[in-house]
């Protein structure tokens, strides 16, 4: 069956001065969340969670991504994105992680927005009102450092013991003021090759 929702929030935040300097464009953070019943709750060690991802991941990530698109105001306009999975006390890390570890959860968003590069994740385990944090990085460009950012937030009554919220995210525009650069002029630095930047 479908994942039972408890309820969704949408969380948007602006940020208008960093640094006591104002933002010549302000950064927008978008958090659409999901409260679900965890659909492996009370069942024991669950060996096959396919069947539960299948009826849950898809519904989730299409309504997941409409929301973070009406905040946005369109695909276009999302730059940096990234999914965040919290489970409930009594559940596993591999409850929060089979719903947003699937391409049938991440490539409803990945698509709506034109994306080419892997979603950034986070999954945990917590209490109600646990961080729910959402590292977000530009959704076509990996090494854009400018928009390596994590929406911080959380839900005061979830996830219960028996429930796992789930989560998208969206910046629009990357930090105000960023001044570090990107990973590619530190690969030039030490001389190393894009496609293997460790050297090894």
């Amino acid at each position: 069956m479908p994942a039972v929702i408890r309820k969704t929030l949408l969380h948007v935040e602006e940020t208008l001065i960093e640094g006591g300097k104002e933002a010549a464009t302000p950064l927008k953070l978008i958090a659409a969340i999901a409260v679900i019943k965890n659909p492996w709750a009370g069942r024991g060690f669950v060996e096959d969670l396919k069947p539960e991802i299948f009826d849950c991941a898809p519904g989730l990530g299409e309504m997941l991504t409409r929301m973070v698109l009406e905040a946005a105001g369109g695909g276009d306009r999302v730059e940096g994105y990234g999914k965040s999975a919290i489970v409930g006390l009594d559940g596993e890390v591999e409850h929060a992680s089979a719903l947003i570890h699937t391409l049938r959860f991440g490539n409803h968003y990945r698509e709506a927005v034109g994306a080419k590069s892997y979603l950034a994740f986070c999954n945990t385990r917590g209490p109600g009102n646990a961080p729910l944090m959402i590292p977000l990085m530009d959704k076509n460009d990996g090494g854009r450092r400018s928009h390596y950012l994590t929406i911080q937030t959380s839900v005061a009554d979830a996830p219960t013991a028996d429930e796992i919220v789930v989560a998208l995210g969206a910046s629009i525009g990357g930090r105000p003021h960023h001044r570090i650069g990107d990973g590619y002029q530190d690969l030039k630095d030490l001389g190393h090759d894009l496609d293997n930047p460790a050297a090894v």
